[in-house]
């Protein structure tokens, strides 16, 4: 049988200001992505999503970012080796602390947004990102886009690594994901999200912006919970995907 791991990006939240329904996503998904106070999060967030879902047998996972929280991680920044490797280390090593302290334990690492996207090509700051993985646990699976160079030099530096597709975001001819900035990057339409999950899960491929269908070969698929109706279209993604057959389980 078919198994796939369902992850969405959690605790994206500072202090009163909230933006994703990290209790309902936590009954849905079986990997949470807690941000871990550099593009969003806060020491009191990143407690209470451990403690969730530790409550509900959900995996948990860091979401590392560059230091962005004004620009939620998204914006493009230059930092060196160095600095990028210990700061992906603090931010993994604070959130162990909440998994611990609720029970569970850092099980995963998922760059976010700029950081996420810089990795697939930039072997200097994927590198960086390895380090910083290594200096906290080398033990830890690292969670990234099939084919990029993040993943490629992971396995060389010995770590576990995870393929992820997005169902709600669109791709490029080449498997890259299309920049946000672009028309038509994020799939809105419910019913393509859906049914672009189950292909996902089963044939791993997916059709591409321009056309053709493309191989996207992921253990994980990436509900993105900042969107309109992320709950109720996590929810239908979940029971079709089951409904066919396909089991969801965590990866860790």
């Amino acid at each position: 049988m078919t198994a796939i791991d369902l992850n969405a990006d959690l605790g994206e939240g500072f202090g009163r200001w909230q933006l994703t329904d990290d209790e309902q996503l936590l009954s849905v998904v079986t990997s949470a992505n807690v941000a871990c106070g550099f593009h969003a999060g806060d020491a009191a967030t990143m407690r209470r999503v451990c403690g969730l879902a530790a409550e509900r047998g959900v995996t948990i996972g860091a979401q590392v970012s560059y230091r962005d929280l004004a620009g939620f991680g998204r914006r493009a920044m230059d930092v060196p080796s160095a600095e990028l490797a210990a700061e992906v280390a603090y931010q993994i090593g604070a959130l162990e602390v909440f998994a611990r302290a609720a029970g569970s334990r850092v099980a995963y690492v998922k760059p976010h947004g700029a950081l996420y996207n810089r990795v697939v090509h930039d072997e200097e700051q994927a590198g960086a990102v390895i380090d910083g993985v290594l200096l906290a646990d080398a033990t830890l699976p690292l969670l990234g886009l099939p084919g990029s160079r993040l993943l490629d030099l992971a396995r060389k530096a010995g770590l576990p690594t995870v393929t992820e597709a997005f169902a709600d975001r669109a791709y490029t001819e080449q498997g890259t994901l299309v920049p946000r900035g672009r028309a038509g990057a994020v799939v809105t339409d419910p019913d393509t999200v859906v049914e672009r999950s189950l292909s996902l899960a089963r044939s791993g491929t997916v059709t591409s912006q321009a056309g053709p269908p493309i191989e996207v070969r992921a253990r994980s698929l990436c509900l993105h919970g900042d969107t309109p109706g992320a709950v109720d279209l996590a929810r239908r993604v979940r029971k079709r995907l089951e409904e066919s057959g396909v089991r969801v389980e965590a990866f860790a």
